[in-house]
């Protein structure tokens, strides 16, 4: 799919309009549930707002269905806070409810039945948070974005790993549009206010981690060549360093191997064709494989090694159609 931005809707990946700022006796019980002290209705200020859905976000990517029901419950109690700073004065709001509804009528990108994830939050009432509320009630604060951790991203397409498989985001094969299924969310560390969220209807900011799973080198390796991106944890990216590490050492081991393999080429070349000069020979091995040079080095040391070989005292030399004289023997 393309990078074209969809009008957006005022109602869907924000702060939801025309909802209740007061809470019923239900929601306080829940809010109550985070607090050091029973809260009332009136000393706490409470809004909806869709965190994510199952459309494709600007990534090319979005959440399975399955994987909206999963957040549900793992975004229950999480701090809302300002563009993913996660500091201690940053935190805003707190979720007390989640719950995925579908949306009548309306499809995705991909021509599936649209669903979303709502939750219902809450701040106190305060002089400190009263620039808040205004803004969230006046709709300058509105659009939002969540982190969370996803074990896999699979194609759209063939089911395999997003990265290192050969379709690509955005293309559409056979009428079908190729986008990054997010699948088994483990994780949700927070939601965000921010100003532009990823996902165009709701807004994610996501990573990829296969939990539970040995680190696969190769289709890392496999990803970059396809020129893919990927999303690696701090062990995977130390692990990825020590692997570029060991690579740097064998590649100048591999270095020090040719130099040597191609001196003992040149020196076995003039010992066997004087007639071919330094430089030449020079000229010539720059361009051959180490398995070439190998090979120059094997033929080079039989040719030696048969000019050399020692001849025995009683030696004809018939075979090579000269004359027998019995002056070549001596007994």
């Amino acid at each position: 799919m393309s990078k074209k931005g969809l009008k957006k809707e005022a109602v869907i990946g924000a702060v939801q309009e025309n909802e209740q700022s007061t809470v019923t006796d239900e929601e306080l019980a829940l809010i109550n549930t985070y607090t050091r002290r029973q809260l009332t209705k009136e000393e706490v200020y409470a809004f909806s707002v869709v965190l994510c859905d199952n459309d494709v976000d600007r990534d090319g990517e979005r959440f399975s269905v399955e994987s909206l029901f999963a957040l549900e419950k793992l975004f229950v109690g999480r701090t809302g806070i300002f563009d993913h700073n996660p500091t201690a004065k940053n935190q805003t709001a707190r979720i007390f409810a989640c719950t995925v509804e579908a949306v009548e009528g309306r499809k995705t990108a991909t021509g599936d039945d649209y669903f979303r994830l709502k939750a219902r939050a809450y701040l106190p009432v305060s002089e400190k948070n009263s620039d808040i509320i205004l803004a969230i009630d006046s709709g300058i604060i509105k659009e939002v974005s969540v982190g969370c951790a996803v074990e896999e991203i699979l194609c759209s397409i063939c089911g395999e790993n997003a990265d290192t498989c050969p379709h690509k985001k955005g293309e559409v094969y056979g009428s079908k549009l190729c986008c990054g299924e997010l699948v088994n969310p483990y994780d949700a560390y927070e939601w965000s206010f921010v100003a532009v969220p990823s996902q165009k209807q709701a807004g994610v900011t996501k990573s990829a981690y296969s939990k539970g799973k040995e680190f696969d080198m190769e289709n890392i390796l496999k990803a970059l060549e396809a020129g893919n991106g990927m999303t690696l944890s701090s062990e995977q990216s130390k692990r990825l360093l020590s692997y570029i590490d060991g690579l740097k050492q064998s590649a100048k081991d591999g270095v020090y191997y040719r130099d040597s393999l191609t001196s003992e080429v040149l020196r076995l070349s003039a010992a066997v064709q004087p007639e071919i000069s330094r430089e030449t020979m020079e000229c010539v091995t720059k361009s051959m494989t180490v398995a070439q040079l190998k090979e120059f080095k094997t033929a080079f040391e039989k040719k030696k090694n048969e000019a050399l070989s020692a001849v025995p005292q009683l030696y004809s030399e018939k075979n090579k159609n000269k004359t027998v004289s019995n002056g070549q023997f001596r007994i």
